[in-house]
C-alpha cells in the first residue's frame, strides 16, 4: 500500500462541519475518518464536574446534543463506505462517564439508522490506588512547572484519566473493531492508528496526524469547524482542506507545526518524539501542500500523561460596564477599596476561603501584568468581578458586596451621586456553579502502553 488518506472533519465534535465538506471527502475514498472529541483547552471543569451538580447535567446534556449532531453523520458515512471511525477523547473530558455519554448518542444513531458494526469503546480513566503505587515506586514526575504529586492530591482528585497513545486503537484495529471510541487520547493518536498498522513511517504518520485532529484550522482563511484531508505516502505526506474556499498554504501548515508546543522541533507523545529539524513544506497547487522529513525517535521510557481535577469551591460572577472617564481614572482606587471592605466586613473569613479577582476588560483584561501595550485611557471598560468562596450562596453574597461597594464608592473629582457602574443583567450578581483545578498534571512510566486503557468490544 504506497498512500493512505485519513479524513478529519472537525477541530472536536460539537463544534460542527459543512455537509458539503463531509461530502467531499468522501469522494476522496478515504482509508479511515479519525476525530477527537475533546480537549484540556476549556479548562478542569468538564473533567471534574458531578452530573447533577450544579450546572454540570444541563451543561453535558446540551453538549451531549451536539456531540450526536456531528456524530450521525460521520457513523452513516463509514458505515456506507465500510471503513473504520475512530473517536477520540470521548464526550470532551474522556472520563468513564465522557465515553458513556458519547456512546449513547453514538448507538442511538445506529438503533434509528439498523447500522450493523463491531464496536471497541477504550476506557482511559485510572484507578487511584494505581496512581498511588506508581507514586510509591518513583514512576510519576510533574509536567511542565507543576509541584511533585502527593497520595493526598490524588485523594482530591474527583477523578484521574491517562491520555492514550495510539496503541490501544491499533489494538481495537486489529481485533476486528469497525467503529472505535476512545476515552481521553492524545491529539494525534486516532488520526496515526491506521497509518501506523499498515506500516507506515511513524515520524510522518505522527507529524500528519497533529495538523489533522484541528481539522481545517491550519488552511486560510482557518476553521476548526471544517474538514482537512491528510494523504500520507512513504516519504511525505499531502494536506487538503475540503472545503474549496480554503486553501492549504506553507505558511499556514508551517505554523500549524508550532502549534501547543514551547519547542518548535519536537512534537512529544506517548512513547517518543517526532524531529522536525529536517521538515520540509512545499507548495504543490494552490490548495495543498507538501511535508516531508519528519523522523520519529522513540523513547526508551513510555510515558503517559495523567490529569486530574479536584472541587476548590463555587463561583459566582458579575459583569458591569464602565462609561465615566472620572471612574476610569479611579477605577484602581474603587477595586482596592472593594478587596478592603471585604475584609473589614469578614473578618472571621478566612482568605484561602474566599477568592476575589477583578478582570477589567480593555485594560489588560486578557493580559494582565504581562500586558506590553500601553496607549491612551479607553472610553469604556468592561469589568468582570470573579467571587470563589466555599459554597454557592456564600460566593453569591460576597460578589454582590464587592460590587455594591464599587458601584457607590466615592472618590475625589466624582461629579455624580449616581452609580459608577452599568449593568446588563438582572440578577446582577451570577451564580456560574462548582468550581476545578487541576491538581494532577503528571507523567506516569507504564510497563505497556495498553497497561491502563481496557478495551471493551461488541457487535452492534
Amino acid at each position: 500500500m504506497e498512500e493512505i488518506r485519513v479524513l478529519s472533519p472537525t477541530a472536536i465534535l460539537g463544534y460542527g462541519y459543512p455537509h458539503e465538506s463531509l461530502e467531499e471527502g468522501m469522494r476522496r475514498r478515504p482509508d479511515v475518518i479519525a476525530v477527537d472529541g475533546g480537549s484540556t483547552d476549556g479548562g478542569p471543569y468538564y473533567l471534574g464536574m458531578q452530573p447533577g451538580s450544579g450546572g454540570g447535567a444541563g451543561q453535558a446534556s446540551a453538549f451531549l446534543e451536539f456531540i450526536g449532531r456531528d456524530t450521525g453523520p460521520l457513523l452513516d458515512a463509514a458505515r456506507a463506505a465500510r471503513i473504520p471511525l475512530l473517536i477520540g477523547s470521548a464526550g470532551f473530558a474522556g472520563a468513564d462517564l465522557h465515553l458513556a455519554g458519547q456512546l449513547t448518542v453514538l448507538l442511538r444513531h445506529a438503533e434509528e439508522k439498523c447500522l450493523h458494526f463491531r464496536l471497541a469503546s477504550i476506557h482511559a480513566e485510572v484507578d487511584k490506588a494505581w496512581v498511588k503505587e506508581r507514586l510509591r515506586a518513583g514512576k510519576v514526575e510533574p509536567l511542565g512547572p507543576v509541584a511533585e504529586l502527593s497520595e493526598e492530591e490524588v485523594d482530591r482528585s474527583t477523578r484521574i484519566v491517562g491520555q492514550m497513545g495510539a496503541e490501544p486503537f491499533l489494538a481495537a484495529l486489529e481485533s476486528g473493531a469497525e467503529v472505535v471510541v476512545g476515552g481521553r487520547a492524545n491529539d494525534p493518536s486516532m488520526f496515526a492508528a491506521l497509518p501506523l498498522a499498515r506500516g507506515f513511517d511513524p515520524g510522518l504518520a505522527i507529524h500528519m496526524a497533529k495538523i489533522l485532529e484541528c481539522g481545517a484550522i491550519a488552511a486560510e482563511p482557518g476553521s476548526g469547524s471544517d474538514a482537512m484531508l491528510g494523504t500520507l505516502r512513504r516519504d511525505h505526506f499531502l494536506l487538503e482542506p475540503l472545503a474549496m474556499e480554503r486553501r492549504c498554504t506553507r505558511a499556514s501548515v508551517a505554523a500549524h507545526s508550532l502549534y501547543e508546543k514551547s519547542d518548535p522541533f519536537h512534537l512529544l507523545v506517548p512513547g517518543g518524539r517526532v524531529e522536525l529539524h529536517e521538515v520540509q513544506f512545499e507548495q504543490v497547487d494552490a490548495r495543498r501542500v507538501r511535508v516531508s522529513g519528519s523522523r520519529w525517535v522513540p523513547e526508551d521510557r513510555y510515558m503517559i500523561k495523567l490529569e486530574g481535577s479536584k472541587p476548590i469551591g463555587f463561583r459566582s460572577i458579575s459583569i458591569c460596564g464602565i462609561r465615566d472617564p472620572s471612574v476610569i481614572e479611579n477605577l484602581d482606587e474603587l477595586l482596592d477599596e472593594a478587596r478592603s471592605n471585604l475584609r473589614r466586613q469578614y473578618p472571621t473569613l478566612d482568605e484561602a476561603a474566599r477568592r476575589l479577582l477583578f478582570h477589567v476588560y480593555g485594560r489588560n483584561g486578557v493580559m494582565g501584568p504581562l500586558e506590553t501595550h500601553t496607549g491612551p485611557p479607553p472610553h469604556e471598560l468592561c469589568l468582570l468581578i470573579d467571587v470563589v468562596a466555599p459554597d454557592q450562596g456564600l460566593a453569591t453574597t460576597l460578589c454582590g458586596f464587592a460590587r455594591s461597594t464599587i458601584l457607590h464608592h466615592g472618590f475625589e473629582g466624582r461629579t455624580s451621586t449616581a452609580g459608577n457602574l452599568a449593568a446588563p443583567f438582572s440578577p446582577l450578581d451570577l451564580p456560574v456553579g462548582p468550581v476545578f483545578e487541576f491538581n494532577v498534571y503528571h507523567l506516569v512510566e507504564v510497563d505497556d502502553p495498553l497497561q491502563l486503557f481496557r478495551i471493551e468490544y461488541r457487535d452492534i
